[in-house]
């Protein structure tokens, strides 16, 4: 079938456009209000190149939608039924021909027999590129005793396709966690399988190896990886994890730490890189990240308590200590590079940024384990003034927490549970050169409204993916199963 161009089309749908608010003999009703649609994307700014931000509008008796978006520098669209679903193939079109201006959307619903026309939003085009092809994280059902369905996923962010990477009903009773690509790139990728199979995998230019979950000279499991720009090293923290629960209004599950140590992990000799300044008696180091030019490694740290009801003291700095990748050597002082104890505060998921600016970083009031701490919040530290501030711009009442980057750093992932308080979402926004976040908006579903509803899973450690992840989930499984595993041994 011949296709009608964008140019072309222009016209044409303008006149679908009146014909959708005007199948009944009388005009549109204007009404003074902009809809309320969910998600809620009036306002936001996309990259080029998303997939369609399709929208349901909210209200009873509503029976039909009809919304058409123009953009600022040419080119329109339109979708026409029971909620705002737009061809895709035209939206990259649109958003493309319109990168860096804005596109107008002119929503009418049929209510009771008549149609009524809402005031126009807008929705702004990025002129920064998102640069990747998608986002990979994990889904989990919320389950408080025993390791429920999860598995990890990734979704083409130019469309509505998912598929999982690996998936715990192929090794049933596992749990599928932390995994991390470097600098978004998955040819060298790392996750952590926890329960009876328990291993840390890595998997570099599609070659996997399995380490042992646990080392007798480190504290516990090699969690929370992050990789050395160059690919040669990569950090994790080792934890003695507990979990707690709350009985009190709007608190659930508390996760925290008896011991956690930080070090870094060498994968072609399968040796462990340590330092006395890491691994210290009375502190617990955790949640280790490298700075874009590998020098630095940050991590977070908090003061040791034995008394586990005073999980509410352990509260965390920021701080840093250098590291000379050509030697696998670490530097002879540690700094605090922010200062949360002092404001009563515990910060939490250091991020900096690829290009070297910026640490994105989460604020709670004790602990590490934000994700269901409902005052939970991002702040960013700017590296060259060593300013911090709350990201007002895109925090919200309710718990934000796991962020990841994109390579160009201009935009960031997030989880948040401003959505309905119980379930964690992915939201994406952009940062300016002067350090200034927009709107966020919610990861688009094609059925966006029955998408939502009807799951039962949250998501969260959300990264950029440069390419699909290639992993062979099958052999994946049978490997855990089988309990082969590559030992580790620590730098004399």
């Amino acid at each position: 079938m011949r296709k009608i161009s964008l140019i072309g089309l222009a016209g044409v749908v303008g006149l679908l456009g009146l014909v959708g608010c005007r199948q009944e003999p009388a005009d549109a009703v204007m009404v003074k209000q902009q809809p309320a649609i969910y998600p809620d994307y009036i306002g936001v700014t996309i990259p080029v190149g998303i997939a369609p931000l399709n929208f349901n509008v909210i209200g009873e008796d509503i029976d039909r939608v009809d919304a058409k978006v123009t953009g600022s520098k040419g080119g329109a669209l339109h979708a026409n039924g029971e909620y705002a679903d737009f061809d895709i193939d035209e939206w990259h079109q649109l958003t493309e021909q319109n990168k860096g201006g804005e596109l107008t959307v002119t929503v009418c619903v049929r209510k009771g027999g008549k149609w009524l026309q809402y005031q126009d939003f807008k929705i702004y085009v990025s002129p920064y590129a998102l640069e990747e092809w998608g986002v990979t994280y994990r889904r989990i059902a919320p389950g408080y005793e025993v390791y429920s369905h999860m598995g990890l996923y990734q979704r083409d962010l130019s469309n509505f396709e998912e598929a999982a990477i690996f998936d715990n009903r192929q090794v049933p009773g596992q749990c599928l966690n932390c995994h991390m690509s470097n600098r978004t790139d998955p040819s060298r990728f790392v996750f952590h399988v926890r329960g009876d199979h328990g291993a840390t995998m890595i998997q570099i230019d599609g070659k996997r190896e399995w380490l042992k979950a646990k080392n007798d000279l480190l504290g516990g499991s090699m969690v929370y990886p992050y990789w050395h720009p160059s690919g040669r090293y990569c950090a994790f923290s080792t934890n003695q994890t507990r979990q707690g629960y709350h009985i009190v209004e709007k608190e659930r599950i508390e996760v925290k730490d008896l011991s956690s140590d930080v070090f870094v992990y060498v994968p072609t000799t399968h040796e462990i890189l340590t330092d006395t300044l890491l691994q210290t008696k009375d502190w617990m180091e955790n949640s280790p990240v490298f700075s874009p030019d590998g020098k630095t490694l940050y991590y977070i740290t908090s003061k040791q308590h034995s008394d586990q009801t005073q999980y509410k003291d352990e509260k965390y700095n920021l701080c840093k200590i250098a590291f000379d990748p050509g030697k696998g050597t670490f530097g002879d002082h540690v700094d605090t590079l922010f200062n949360a104890v002092s404001m009563g505060k515990s910060v939490t998921w250091p991020r900096p940024s690829y290009d070297g600016k910026y640490i994105l970083f989460t604020l709670i009031d004790y602990g590490y384990f934000s994700i269901w701490h409902e005052e939970s919040e991002q702040w960013l530290l700017d590296l060259k003034t060593g300013e911090a501030r709350p990201l007002r711009e895109i925090n919200s009442p309710r718990a934000d927490s796991y962020h990841n980057w994109n390579v160009n750093s201009h935009w960031i992932v997030f989880t948040s549970r401003r959505d309905d308080g119980l379930y964690s979402r992915l939201y994406f926004a952009s940062v300016d050169d002067k350090g200034r976040f927009t709107k966020p908006f919610m990861l688009p579903q094609r059925h966006p409204k029955e998408y939502y509803d009807e799951s039962v899973y949250s998501f969260n450690t959300p990264d950029f993916t440069k390419q699909k992840v290639d992993f062979r989930a099958r052999e994946a499984a049978s490997e855990v199963i089988s309990d082969k595993r590559v030992g580790t041994k620590v730098r004399p």
